[in-house]
Order: C-alpha cells, then structure tokens, then sequence
C-alpha cells in the first residue's frame, strides 16, 4: 500500500513537471512569434497571469518577461540535467559536468574577445556551446587514448580550459563592457531571448534522445564489458553522453553559473539515489527533486533578493539531507546503487 502511494506520488509529480514544461516552452515559442496577432493575443495572457500573480504574492517581477524567460530555463534546467546526470553519477562521472562548465567558460571567453575585436554581435551562449562540445569530444579522445587513471583527462580539461578562460578574460580587459560575474555565479539578466529559446531546443532534443537510447545507455552505464561483448558501440554512446552532457551545462550555465552548474547534475540525482528502488524511480525522483529545487530556489532568490544558483543549490542539498534522513542509508549508497 505504502509503495503504491508511492508510486502515485512520483507520476503526478512528474505529470505536474511535464506540464509546468509544456507551459513554460509554449511562454518561448510566443515569445518569438509575439509580433503576429494570434501569437501576441496569447503572450499578453501570459504577462495577465505574471501580473495576477504578482499582486498575490506582492511582487514585481512575474509580469516582466525576462522573468519568464528565467523561469522557463530554470525549468528545463530542472529536467535535462538531472536526467543526463542520472547516468553520469550510476558511471562516477560526476566530476564530467563541472569539467564542462570550465570549458564552456572558456568559450565564453573567446565569444567575448572575438566579438569586442571582430565586431560579431553572436549569442555568447553560442560559442561556450560549440566549444564546450568540442572540450567534451576532447575528453572522450584523451580518455580513450591515455593509459592514465579514469579521472585524470578530466583533471587536466577541467584545469586547463580555465586557465585558457581566464587569459582570454586578462587579455581582453577593457575591450568588452560585459559583466563577466555573471557566467561565473549565475544571473537572471543573464536569461536573453536567444538563450532561452536555445535552451528549449536543446531541451527537447536531449529529452528526444535520453528516451530513444534510454536502454543502451542503461547497458553500459551498468556494465560496459557486456556491451562491448554483445556488440554495441559503447564508444558512440560515451561519446553521446558526454555532448548531451556539454549542452545541458551550457543551458543551465545561464542561472547556476559556472561555479554552480554541476551541483545540478549531481545532488538531485544523489538525493533520488537514497529513497529510490530502481534505475527508473532514480531517473523519475531525480526530476521531482531537480524541479523542486529550482521553485524553491526562485522562490528565496525572488523574496530575499539573493542569487538564484547559490539558492538553487542550497534547497537541492536540503532534499538531499532529508532523503538521507528518509532513508536511514549512509551517503556512500551513491555509488553502488
């Protein structure tokens, strides 16, 4: 009975969060088309409700559409990482996605100085994607490559893309007006239109593709010596991973920040890990705590006025200790279960 209600619990959790999605992705897309009639008539419902609800909550900043752009993000945020982390975290992988963020900070990096030299009015977001990615493939060729242990390619592309941040940064002082802080801490001015609909297409498509090779990434997620044999092409589906992985950290980048975004990855899914039975209910809580956490981290950034990610982050570890507390299993189940 007790795991039955369970069970209820955790799908219309997960019914809430596809819809507060489909919400959230129908705001973008008319957000983009607001300037036909139909489109327009239609997000100016949407700034209705922020309004209502600003005067509810005695607010003011929901009837704003960069608010909704945020929170859209946020959003997505809240389903794609811990999904991809999911299966970073069952692979010990989850230094990866704070790798990822140092080397999407990188491209941001070169954004900056290529457009102050160039002229290039780009999406900043753009380039730490494209570079991101390609730190990502670099880290799967050195890892396939290199005869040193597991961690270290991660190591040296975690420092090393910094490093090459931060000099472009040094070098380029002065020739740019941008506020580098807030790629580092996360900033909801940082949420532009182009960034957010970037997202949303991101969104979907790692959505898209977690579920149309959800049972080969669960082969060699658990045991990769069996997938090999069986013949499947492990390096592929690494390889797979390892980009979905660069793209969510880019997206999510925009509220968390560099310093924060692979708390996303990791503390949803290690709170799901003590009070779930199976891969799939990991999967499916990791979600629920992921989307919990970012409300809630909206919600005390919104009325205390302090950073989203560092609030964000902050709640995701509050669920986590109360899992542990739920589940009476030491912290250390995280890497066996």
């Amino acid at each position: 009975m007790r795991r039955n209600t369970k069970r209820r619990i955790e799908l219309v959790g997960i019914g809430l969060t596809g819809l507060l999605a489909a919400l959230m992705l129908a705001f973008l897309v008319l957000d983009y088309l607001r300037a036909y009639p139909y489109a327009s008539a239609l997000y100016e419902q949407f700034r209705l409700a922020g309004l209502m609800l600003d005067s509810a909550l005695g607010t003011n900043v929901f009837y704003h559409p960069f608010m909704w752009r945020s929170l859209a993000t946020g959003v997505l945020v809240g389903i794609v990482a811990p999904l991809v982390g999911t299966y970073l975290v069952h692979r010990e992988m989850a230094l990866i996605g704070e790798t990822l963020a140092h080397t999407a900070f990188a491209g941001v990096a070169i954004g900056l100085l290529f457009s102050s030299t160039t002229g290039w009015g780009g999406s900043l977001l753009l380039s730490a994607l494209v570079v991101g990615i390609l730190g990502a493939l670099g880290v799967q060729w050195l890892a396939e490559r290199t005869d040193t242990y597991g961690d270290v390619p991660i190591a040296i592309m975690l420092t090393g893309s910094f490093a090459v941040g931060t000099l472009i940064i040094s070098y380029g002082r002065g020739l740019t007006g941008i506020n580098i802080r807030g790629f580092l801490f996360g900033n909801l001015s940082v949420v532009t239109p182009a960034g957010a609909r970037m997202m949303a297409v991101l969104s979907v498509l790692v959505v898209a593709v977690v579920l149309a090779t959800y049972k080969q990434l669960l082969f060699i997620t658990f045991d990769e010596q069996a997938a090999r044999v069986a013949r499947l092409d492990v390096t592929w589906y690494n390889t797979l991973l390892i980009v979905m992985t660069a793209v969510v950290v880019v997206g999510a980048m925009q509220i968390l920040g560099v310093i924060l975004v692979a708390a996303m990855l990791v503390v949803p899914v290690a709170a799901a890990t003590q009070i779930a039975g199976s891969f799939r209910e990991t999967l499916l809580l990791s979600i629920l705590f992921g989307q919990l956490s970012i409300v809630g981290g909206f919600a005390i950034a919104i009325s205390q006025s302090l950073p989203a990610g560092g609030s964000i982050v902050v709640v995701a570890i509050g669920f986590y200790l109360l899992a542990i507390l739920a589940s009476g299993r030491s912290a250390a189940a995280i890497s066996t279960h």
